[in-house]
């Protein structure tokens, strides 16, 4: 059964290292999020707290971290990133989708984006897709691309993209301010061996594994745990 409570950025590493899965916010589990299992002093913080500790956790444990449950931030151990990438996969990579006819035009050309550049900030992306607005002359050149918000959540949700940091603007003192920009990659650039690693069981075989590693962890009922898993 579930039982941490993060008071410092240890906490929540052995946290993730010892669940695997932890989300960021409440849902439909009980008491299976950083929200509910957290000190207010790091929670709601005006110095460093568990929003800045979000891109040194992801490095230091090498865990998946992105909107990968009801389209909401959780991180992911290694392990168990495998099954959940390949259950939503459903046994498919990005190019077998999309000959299948099983990706939209909007999700293939953020996807692509993304691949083609290895890893990059959110902000570089909207900008070479167009997400945002330029202005020449003082009018707008285009109407910007919608979605980049829908589109960047799908791709997390199915297993095809994950943030892999936070960078941080630096100021005149060489100090870091503001929110973390999200830096994104794919899987298989993220991870040796993913490909291998993902698909080495059936798409319903990591589902089930997922599906009994829950019902330990929280004893929910079995409609909430389908619910979350998605």
């Amino acid at each position: 059964m579930i039982d941490f409570y993060i008071k410092e950025k240890q906490d929540l590493i052995d946290a993730i290292e010892e669940y695997g899965i932890i989300p960021f916010f409440s849902n439909e589990l009980k008491g299976f999020s950083i929200e509910e299992n957290i000190d207010p002093k790091v929670y709601f913080s005006d110095g460093e707290g568990v929003w800045e500790w979000k891109g040194p956790v992801i490095q230091e444990t090498h865990c998946a971290y992105g909107k990968l449950f009801r389209k909401k931030a959780a991180f992911v151990s290694k392990k168990w990133y495998f099954d959940l990438a390949n259950y939503r996969r459903d046994g498919y990579d990005f190019d077998a989708r999309v000959s299948d006819g099983l990706s939209n035009y909007n999700e293939e050309f953020l996807y692509n984006i993304i691949f083609s550049h290895r890893t990059i900030l959110s902000k570089t992306a909207k900008a070479i897709g167009g997400y945002v607005k330029t202005r020449e002359k003082g009018k707008d050149a285009w109407v910007p691309r919608k979605g980049f918000d829908t589109t960047i959540t799908a791709l997390q949700m199915k297993g095809y993209v994950l943030i892999r940091d936070f960078d941080y603007e630096i100021d005149k003192n060489g100090e870091f301010y503001g929110w973390g920009v999200a830096r994104y990659t794919i899987p298989e650039e993220y991870y040796r061996n993913f490909t291998k690693n993902c698909y080495k069981r059936t798409p319903e075989e990591s589902y089930r594994r997922l599906f009994r590693h829950l019902k330990k962890l929280t004893g929910a009922d079995d409609e909430l745990i389908r619910r979350f898993l998605g």
